[in-house]
């Protein structure tokens, strides 16, 4: 297999367009689910029929075939980028437990070879700055933020087609396209699903975006000139959490008629039950029924990441071109060491230089690959109740990495304080279950984690 840099379709649906041709047919045409499969064997029928029907906006057909992707050696834009797919699944190599000294790195066209010359040795400084840190014993988790963002990520991703049309389009008309890298994969990818799946891309062309997927606002004067206070900031919330809740799950059970249910609900003792019930169920949808809205302020990209992995809350995450370069994260474990520390601080700053050097010459390309992953942006998530309580359980655990753990705790805290007959029964797994999931790798502090939680 080539090994070159790129995206790879490494699999798909061995019935793939005939399944999708299917779906387009069986909720207009009589016959049952195999008599409209028999029928969705010609694939050139199949194809007009796909067609016909994405155009009328009927994309759901489309979902039925899947294909699993390859990104090999891909700048760590192309990963930011694709892990805002949210209809997708992702395995990303781990920074936290992965040394990525030799992970290789992205080099764009520059105008210059004295610029590129330039790029390359201040990339190559960064990486040295990072063995350097794992050397001295700093955990690895903290010697990535010094990597730069056109660091080699390597990572498989699999998505049906509807989402994969999603994903080509804003690759080749969309956000993407601004940076050549994710353009040029886009054209890749198309090539290969064209070769795979002709008849989803019927019409791809026409059928591209008509409008921008980025939010204009430029109506409205920029002003920079104030820091967030907070690392966590409540915007707003569902009120009455509890009584929602408690209300969804007693309607659910359809047992009971509106007025048991209302004095259910209104009497304390009852609510408390229903609530504990609802947490300890396997299927805890009332929970679903509540959602709130937090700005989460100077992220670092490395946490990020961690984020955009939760995939079912609404998470809006800014363009990293408006990534403030001159304000980083750093961990405890640099500023223990003065040398490390020195060291530390001293890549963002050259990185900066750089920057701007670059930026005086033209070489808007280089510009995104030389954020580092300790630099940091404001991003605004919004969970369901559910959600929280999977976001929680897993970031709140002291196996969680240092950063998020924070913002768990801190938004835990707002929680308990704006809703505290709901959010009293969130933490870490260990809390809420009342036994850790970590097998060998578990801190064994599960009697100290109760303690600390309990309210």
């Amino acid at each position: 297999m080539d090994c070159k840099s790129g995206v790879y379709v490494l699999g798909y649906s061995n019935c793939g367009e005939k399944m999708c041709a299917a779906g387009g047919r069986i909720s207009t045409q009589p016959g049952n689910a195999l008599g409209i499969w028999e029928k969705s064997q010609d694939d050139e029928k199949n194809a007009n029929l796909i067609d016909k029907v994405t155009r009328s906006g009927h994309n759901s057909t489309v979902e039925h075939i899947m294909f699993n992707l390859a990104f090999n050696d891909v700048s760590v834009i192309v990963e930011q980028f694709m892990i805002e797919f949210r209809l997708a699944s992702f395995t990303v190599k781990s920074r936290r437990y992965v040394d990525f000294y030799d992970a290789g790195f992205y080099v764009p066209e520059f105008k210059s070879e004295e610029n590129k010359a330039k790029y390359t040795a201040h990339i190559s400084s960064l990486f040295e700055a990072y063995k350097k840190m794992t050397d001295a014993g700093i955990p690895k988790e903290d010697a990535r933020f010094v990597l730069p963002y056109c660091f080699f990520s390597n990572f498989f991703c699999s998505l049906g087609g509807r989402e994969l049309l999603h994903v080509l389009h804003a690759m080749l008309h969309g956000r993407g396209s601004k940076i050549p890298e994710i353009y040029a994969l886009g054209k890749q990818l198309l090539e290969q699903v064209r070769e795979i799946a002709p008849g989803v891309l019927t019409g791809f062309e026409e059928r591209k975006p008509k409008k921008n997927d980025t939010l204009d606002l430029s109506f409205i004067e920029p002003d920079r000139t104030q820091s967030p206070d907070e690392l966590v900031e409540y915007i707003s919330g569902s009120k009455d959490a509890a009584k929602t809740v408690a209300t969804a799950a007693m309607l659910e059970a359809n047992i009971f008629s509106p007025a048991a249910v209302k004095n259910a609900v209104e009497d304390k003792a009852t609510r408390e039950e229903i609530i504990k019930a609802v947490i300890n169920s396997s299927r805890p949808r009332a929970l679903e029924s509540v959602q709130f809205t937090f700005a989460l302020n100077k992220v670092s990209l490395s946490t990020l990441t961690h984020f955009a992995r939760h995939r079912i809350h609404s998470i809006q995450i800014p363009s990293l071109s408006t990534v403030d370069r001159n304000d980083w994260v750093k961990p405890q474990s640099i500023t223990a060491d003065e040398d490390i520390s020195a060291a530390y601080t001293a890549c963002f700053e050259n990185s900066i230089k750089l920057y701007n050097e670059l930026k005086a010459d033209g070489e808007e390309d280089a510009l995104p690959y030389l954020i580092l992953s300790g630099n940091t942006l404001s991003i605004v998530s919004t969970m369901n109740g559910r959600e929280l309580m999977l976001f929680m359980k897993l970031r709140s655990c002291t196996r969680a990495q240092w950063e998020i753990q924070i913002y768990a705790n801190r938004m835990l805290e707002i929680l308990r304080s704006e809703e505290p007959e709901l959010f009293r029964y969130y933490g870490p797994s260990c809390y809420v279950d009342g036994y850790c999931p970590e097998g060998r790798l578990t801190c064994g502090r599960a009697a100290e984690m109760k303690e600390k939680y309990s309210i």
